[in-house]
């Protein structure tokens, strides 16, 4: 079959429309999504490329779905463009399940997955995955419901990679010698992430919005890292590593009647057990709004993060905020970039994003800017977000941010990886079955008066929380002017002298 054969219905539309999404995204929302009487200074682009009207409609392949006698769940996407196979096995526990005064352990045990089983050795596991081309990985996170180990390569080796893959998830033996290596670098790298202004951005910012919930963690206490031991890791994951706590998905150039005997073999004997379910605690009120100020003397730049508390994945809200959040600064077109960027020049970028799991996550705008404009950027911040919410997107630059999502997720659709996780994210939030193949049309119904509405009710100005940090002594009366203004040093403790 020729290569022009092969290519997916799926792929043409969505190349028309990003070609139109390049063409006109940034000329129409730079004209008329900035300010009355502000420059765009190029931003502009002249010439328009014709743009399909018609909404992008998909029909993606239905995943096939079996499951083991030990409750081991399946599902099966195929996809025979390439001779390839991606797979993750999703354990249902993951940070949230950590026990008290021991964060991190679901991070440590799904780190340590790789570094030595009952019959290979951290050396042996690394050595036969990189012969056969493949990769292996494995992780979970402070506060994330799930741990997941993924594993891709080629066909031709997937007996090998499944034998590889059933072991570190089964059979892991955490050694001590290992345990306390990864101890090591881990505690190594914390200190490291104190000297970079994003971490204490983001460490501050979640302390901020999120109080005593687990999610106000950024990285697991030392404290806790040096108490864990290859035995709290074993029990973690005999505790919850077990086939009724799981879900197994695969994407790529296989069949479910041809893979099944292989999956049986690897994974029927695994028995499964009783899991204890953990808490998924709501987020706390939101804060008064308040400004944290992170003093780095000498600092060229002021590392700028300003949010709330957003929405749920199964939130009715979800479309609406993804619109309102590409217009807002979710790329080179938002209005966050063409504003701070392309007109001021205060900065290589600014963006902003949102995210949620099963508990509400946040919605947030960022940028590093030189510490001699952090006045001006955050006034324009404050515009840009007030502006959001006290004014209707025009027509024009909404069906820009649309036509760019729904190219995006177009192209999306042509990587197995993206597939994967779809998969994985229906699964998990319980979607309708149908939810990827009506996307585009969800992305298309939303209206303007849907963002902001959004806006109105997530950017919620009298509980917005800010965190700056660069040079207290250049920096402080400015931002000062913004609201009440706490400052703090690297290591986050409250500085009784301010600058």
């Amino acid at each position: 079959m020729s290569i022009e054969k092969k290519i997916s219905k799926v792929l043409v539309l969505a190349l028309v429309m990003l070609a139109a999404t390049v063409a006109l995204g940034q000329g129409q929302a730079a004209g008329q999504g900035m300010p009355s009487g502000q420059s765009t200074k190029g931003a502009v682009i002249k010439g328009k490329a014709p743009v399909n009207k018609n909404v992008l409609k998909v029909k993606l392949p239905k995943a096939e779905e079996a499951t083991l006698p030990n409750g081991l769940r399946i599902v099966l996407l195929p996809n025979n463009k390439v001779p390839t196979f991606t797979m993750q096995m999703v354990v249902l526990s993951g940070g949230l399940a950590d026990k008290a005064d021991y964060h991190g352990l679901a991070s440590f045990t799904a780190g340590l997955l790789r570094e030595g089983t009952a019959k290979r050795s951290s050396k042996d596991i690394a050595e036969q995955v990189d012969a056969l081309g493949g990769t292996l990985t494995a992780g979970s996170g402070m506060a994330t419901i799930t741990s997941v180990v993924t594993a891709s390569g080629l066909v031709e080796n997937l007996d090998q990679m499944v034998d590889i893959f059933a072991d570190v998830i089964r059979n892991p033996s955490f050694p001590q010698a290992e345990v306390d290596k990864y101890k090591t670098r881990t505690l190594a790298f914390l200190q490291f992430q104190r000297s970079s202004a994003q971490f204490l951005a983001q460490e501050q910012f979640s302390k901020a919005i999120y109080g005593d919930h687990p999610a106000a963690l950024t990285a697991p206490p030392a404290e806790s890292i040096k108490r864990l031991t290859s035995k709290d890791l074993t029990e973690f994951h005999s505790t919850y590593y077990r086939p009724n706590n799981a879900i197994l998905a695969i994407v790529g150039d296989v069949a479910l009647k041809g893979i099944m005997p292989k999956l049986e073999k690897a994974f029927g004997d695994w028995q499964k057990a009783d899991v204890p379910g953990f808490p998924i605690p709501a987020a706390p009120v939101q804060s008064a709004a308040k400004i944290f100020l992170i003093d780095r003397p000498g600092s060229v730049q002021t590392v700028l993060t300003l949010g709330t508390l957003g929405i749920d994945r199964t939130d009715p809200d979800y479309f609406a905020v993804l619109l309102a959040d590409k217009v807002l600064g979710g790329g080179p077109s938002g209005r966050l970039f063409l504003n701070l960027r392309e007109d001021k020049g205060y900065t290589y970028g600014a963006y902003s994003g949102f995210t949620g799991s099963k508990y509400r996550g946040t919605w947030t705008s960022s940028s590093e800017v030189r510490t001699d404009v952090t006045e001006g950027a955050m006034h324009e911040f404050m515009a840009e977000l007030n502006r959001l919410r006290n004014e209707k997107v025009p027509a024009g630059e909404l069906e820009d941010a649309k036509r760019s999502i729904i190219g995006g997720f177009a192209l999306s659709l042509e990587q197995p990886q993206s597939l994967l996780q779809n998969i994985v994210t229906q699964k998990l939030y319980n979607l309708p079955a149908d939810y990827w193949d009506s996307y585009p049309q969800k992305v298309s119904a939303i209206t303007a008066e849907d963002v902001q509405r959004v806006a109105q009710k997530y950017i919620d100005m009298s509980h917005l929380q800010v965190v700056a940090v660069g040079d207290a002594s250049k920096t402080k009366s400015a931002l000062a002017k913004y609201g009440t203004l706490e400052v703090y040093d690297a290591d986050g403790k409250p500085v009784t002298e301010n600058k």
